[in-house]
């Protein structure tokens, strides 16, 4: 079934729409760090107030265990959607109070309130279906319709995410569809050649995606701190690099799966290896298969790939037509392992097809290390959302909006 979009929604003039965004933005001593999750709402927002529809925005943020936190309140985030659609936007004290309840029905046609941290109620991650649909029913009073517009959330049976979209006329807000449009063409309808670029720090995190592309690929490219289970199932001592032991009968059949399948899959050749975990580490580059003959011997950590292998590895991309990235090449938050990371992310930027980049690590490392989203075909803003529709799984929030 298709997915429902603003479209498909009858004339919103005047009318209360609850906005599921995702602002769940760092915050450094109640500063934004980062506001592209702010800035990827505008487009859904702005539509709503050009329809002179009346916006109530929901969100969450952190992980406040189900009561008030003033440490997780969404202030920072009402003050600068305020900036970015140049135009006052209150917060609400509560979620579904008085506070809440006196700012939507003073609403003004083309005028937005946020309401406060969906988490402070109980019901939002609540196991219980009951106490999630009571939740979601409180706040179905205040709107006529629901926009889901949150990406970040769309694998989360919550109560904003997925009663509530039950309970009133309910569609996917641009970017929404956007990221369902481009993530679904990666795996149904990839232009050829066909490349992953898998990093972070655990295999683990990655089974499903390598499961589920393999068959698909023309090649995967390794790198982060699971590639050192990778170089570890071929036989290669790793010293104190991450391991994944119980990984590596799995890996191992990976491997051999993309052989079999004719997958050309890419580990490093050189490895940046550090005396420690450290910013300011002494590191040298050595070879992947003798990580321990560094200087630092069986002590020595590898914190990201080499130059070699940033080469092998941004040639191969840029050679691609349908590129997917998700998760870093090094410890990019440290200046001296960020190489790695950077050089794929500039291959990307040079991709003649769809670059996507998969959202979570992968998008921070590119706006931490200068890059625009504009420069890539399309930056996720769900990492756990964008690794799940990749999977193949079925995403409760997208469902219950005909997906």
């Amino acid at each position: 079934m298709a997915l429902r979009t603003l479209e498909s929604l009858d004339e919103l003039s005047g009318k209360r729409v609850i906005v599921r965004c995702d602002l769940n933005m760092p915050l450094n001593d109640g500063e934004i760090t980062d506001d592209g999750r702010a800035r990827a709402s505008l487009p859904t927002l702005s539509a709503l107030i050009e329809q002179n529809a009346k916006v109530i925005v929901i969100s969450h943020l952190g992980r406040p265990k189900g009561e008030p936190n003033p440490e997780f309140s969404l202030a920072p985030a009402a003050a600068r959607l305020g900036q970015l659609l140049d135009q006052d936007v209150a917060l609400a004290a509560d979620t579904v109070g008085e506070s809440a309840r006196q700012l939507v029905s003073g609403l003004q046609d083309g005028e937005v309130v946020v309401l406060e941290n969906l988490r402070f109620n109980p019901g939002e991650t609540s196991k219980d279906e009951a106490e999630r649909a009571a939740f979601a029913q409180q706040l179905a009073e205040f709107g006529d319709a629901y926009v889901s517009d949150g990406f970040g959330v769309v694998h989360r049976k919550q109560a904003s995410v997925y009663e509530l979209a039950k309970l009133l006329p309910s569609a996917a807000g641009t970017l929404v569809a956007n990221e369902v449009e481009k993530l679904d063409r990666v795996v149904t309808n990839p232009e050829k050649p066909f490349t992953v670029v898998l990093g972070g720090s655990k295999v683990s995190d990655k089974l499903g995606v390598i499961q589920n592309l393999l068959p698909r690929v023309d090649r995967l490219i390794i790198g982060g701190g699971m590639l050192f289970t990778f170089l570890a199932a071929k036989g290669h001592k790793v010293a104190k690099s991450l391991l994944e032991t119980e990984q590596l009968e799995t890996v191992k059949g990976y491997i051999s799966e993309a052989e079999e399948r004719g997958v050309e899959l890419l580990l490093p050749t050189d490895i940046v290896v550090a005396e420690r975990f450290a910013a300011d580490a002494a590191h040298e580059v050595v070879a992947a298969d003798n990580i321990e003959g560094s200087s630092f011997g069986s002590e020595g950590i590898g914190l990201d790939i080499g130059p070699e292998t940033e080469k092998a590895y941004a040639e191969a991309i840029r050679s691609s037509k349908t590129v997917f990235w998700n998760g870093p090449m090094g410890v990019f938050e440290f200046p001296e392992f960020a190489s790695g990371t950077a050089e794929v992310a500039q291959a990307l930027t040079a991709v003649d097809g769809l670059s996507v980049v998969g959202g979570g690590d992968s998008a921070a490392a590119i706006r931490t290390l200068g890059f625009a989203d504009d420069e890539f075909g399309h930056v996720s803003t769900g990492g756990g959302a964008s690794l799940e529709l990749i999977e193949g799984k079925r995403l409760p929030g997208l469902e219950v909006l005909g997906w």
